[in-house]
């Protein structure tokens, strides 16, 4: 019989997974459903050059905005250069999108070795004070409910931990979790999340490429019917202006 935590011998009500699924379903949707600054947080711990990808993300959405509109302004026209101009442009996107796509999928152990070694890292300069780091992984373990990197004992290894014990965004509930509890490790495993944080984002992430992979399919093959598109109008167009001649 699994357990709620309405209780320890408390039966789960029909269709629900427990504690166990819960937890999960909340894993997944801190990760997925966060927005833009939340986001941030995971491309801090990435690399220093990896905090401008949301800027990155955000000015690709708007060039690809104002070349649908300048797409549909050529259209009304009836313009062949401005056609021509903009399966171009069109065909560079698809082009940048196609070598992200390779490129990330290349290099997608790298990545993750990165982020493994950044979050070690953080972990070790861990403070109370509020820089980026140290707020990025509050950020990720309150979020995820995990702790750590690869269980809740890698923080018996920082320095944090000799003056405070665990940091407080690791405990299951804020009303009872009190400091003595978390510099004690055997006390502190049934306060605590026990997950860690590594496996849980890379994990999440993989189960989700699926998605990616579909929705920038999607895009792709929208992208490439926009090129033919382009091309087949400008060209019956001038066809057109030939026969009138």
């Amino acid at each position: 019989m699994k357990e709620c935590s309405l209780g320890p011998t408390a039966p789960c009500p029909p269709g629900s997974g427990g504690r166990r699924g819960r937890s999960r379903g909340h894993r997944g949707f801190g990760l997925w459903s966060t927005g833009p600054v939340s986001l941030a947080v995971y491309f801090s711990l990435l690399d220093e050059k990896a905090t401008n990808v949301p800027f990155v993300l955000v000015g690709a959405g708007t060039v690809v905005v104002l070349l649908g509109t300048f797409g549909c302004f050529a259209t009304c026209r009836g313009s062949t250069w401005m056609l021509k101009l903009y399966a171009m442009l069109l065909s560079l996107i698809f082009l940048i999108v196609l070598v992200a796509a390779v490129v990330g999928f290349v290099f997608r152990h790298e990545i993750k070795t990165n982020f493994e070694s950044n979050l070690n890292l953080a972990l070790r300069d861990y403070n109370v004070t509020a820089d980026r780091h140290s707020e990025a992984v509050d950020t990720i373990q309150r979020t995820l409910h995990c702790c750590g990197v690869q269980n809740y004992s890698d923080w018996e290894r920082t320095e944090y931990f000799t003056q405070r014990g665990i940091p407080r965004s690791c405990c299951k509930s804020q009303d009872d979790c009190s400091e003595e509890d978390l510099k004690d490790p055997s006390k502190a495993k049934l306060k605590v999340f026990v997950d860690g944080c590594f496996f849980l984002v890379t994990s999440t992430m993989e189960s989700k490429m699926s998605v990616v992979a579909g929705i920038s399919f999607g895009i792709a093959c929208f992208q490439l019917v926009g090129i033919i598109l382009a091309c087949c109008l400008s060209q019956y167009i001038t066809n057109n202006q030939y026969e009138m001649v």
